[in-house]
């Protein structure tokens, strides 16, 4: 399983969605799919847009973890 850590990364910089959206170009709908974690999918440039408005890498917005049931 992904998981995201938008919704963290937000609320430490105490962001909004419409904030984010606004300042990366990234459609509000998908913002909010992925800060509630219901994303199945995302654009490269969404990614890199957060990746560099965030000022963090990949890996700090996404994790994979292994389930318990595997």
């Amino acid at each position: 399983m992904i998981k995201c850590h938008l919704s963290r990364i937000m609320g430490e910089r105490k962001l909004k969605i419409v904030d984010v959206a606004r300042e990366t170009g990234i459609n509000r709908g998908t913002i909010t799919r992925l800060y509630h974690e219901t994303a199945s999918r995302i654009e490269l440039e969404a990614v890199e847009a957060l990746c560099h408005y965030f000022g963090c890498q990949v890996g700090d917005l996404f994790e994979y973890q292994t389930n318990s049931d595997d």
